[in-house]
C-alpha cells in the first residue's frame, strides 16, 4: 500500500477505536500518533516517507533484515510498546503508535506480496483477498476508509 493509503488507515483506525471503545476520545495526540504510527513499518523502505526522513536508519534496517521483515512483524510492535511504556512517554500515544502500526500491517497483508508478521520466521502471511500496491482496489479501499473516518468522526465531533 502506499503512503497515503496507510496514513488514512491509521487515522480510521484511531477514530475508530475512539468512537467503539469510547477511550481516548477528543484526544487529538492520539489520532496523530496512529497516522504516525501508520507509516512507521515503511521504515525499512528508503522510498518511504518515514524513509526519506531518516535515510541512515532506513538503510540500516533494510541492510539488516530486508523490506517487510521485522519492521512488519508482531515481535517488532511488541517490543516498540515495551520500550514507549517503560518511558515518560503518555499512553494515549503510546496506544497510538501500536494501533496505527496495526492498521499498516493489516493494509500490507492484504497485499500480494504479504508481510513477515511472524518474523523472524520467513512464512509470508497474507489475507484471502488482496491487491496490489497502487492498484485500482487500493483506492477503492482508502476511498472507503475516507467515508467511514469522515461518518464516525461526523457522529463523534458533531453530535
Amino acid at each position: 500500500m502506499t503512503g497515503k493509503t496507510h496514513l488514512i488507515g491509521g487515522l480510521t483506525a484511531g477514530i475508530a477505536v475512539q468512537y467503539f471503545t469510547g477511550h481516548y476520545t477528543q484526544d487529538l495526540l492520539f489520532l496523530a500518533s496512529c497516522t504516525a504510527g501508520s507509516l512507521l513499518p515503511d521504515i525499512c523502505h528508503g522510498g518511504s516517507k518515514i524513509g526519506r526522513k531518516l535515510p541512515i536508519i532506513s538503510h540500516l534496517i533494510r541492510f539488516l533484515f530486508g523490506h517487510r521483515t521485522v519492521t512488519h512483524s508482531l515481535l517488532f510492535m511488541v517490543i516498540l510498546g515495551a520500550i514507549l511504556s517503560s518511558t515518560p512517554v503518555p499512553a494515549s500515544i503510546t496506544a497510538g503508535i501500536i494501533i496505527g502500526m496495526a492498521s499498516h500491517l493489516l493494509l500490507d497483508a492484504a497485499t500480494a506480496r504479504g508481510i513477515a508478521l511472524l518474523w523472524p520466521l520467513t512464512l509470508k502471511i497474507r489475507l484471502p483477498i488482496y491487491t496490489h500496491t497502487g492498484g485500482v482496489i487500493e483506492h477503492v479501499v482508502m476511498a472507503l476508509m475516507i467515508v467511514a473516518t469522515g461518518y464516525i468522526g461526523y457522529q463523534m465531533y458533531i453530535f
